[in-house]
């Protein structure tokens, strides 16, 4: 909620965070029609998905519905999570949504 221009409201039945109130650059997956990991889903960068993948499967995955676009999937049930590293994750995935300007504010 603290990046430029950002709102939260239900949508599909789960927290989901967008730019402008318009588009989705986050939401949450709290076992949604049974899916196991607790966790949310995001816009990620051409490529990232892949990676994020490949260097640490227990945490990211594929999700469902929006996987075919790059988003990348965040687990939040494991243990060891790096706040530091989730937060860079969810700044890219606005990064990627927002519009060049308010994308330009964040750091």
């Amino acid at each position: 909620m603290g990046l430029p221009e950002v709102t939260e409201r239900l949508s599909h039945g789960e927290p989901t965070w967008f730019v402008r109130d318009k588009k989705t650059f986050v939401n949450m997956d709290t076992h949604h029609h049974g899916a196991k990991p607790f966790a949310f889903w995001c816009a990620a960068p051409f490529g990232a998905q892949d990676a994020m993948i490949a260097a640490n499967p227990d945490r990211y995955f594929r999700p469902p519905y929006v996987g075919h676009r790059g988003w990348v999937g965040v687990r939040l049930d494991t243990p060891g999570i790096d706040w530091d590293e989730i937060e860079m994750v969810v700044r890219d995935a606005y990064r990627m949504i927002a519009p060049g300007k308010l994308a330009a504010q964040v750091s």
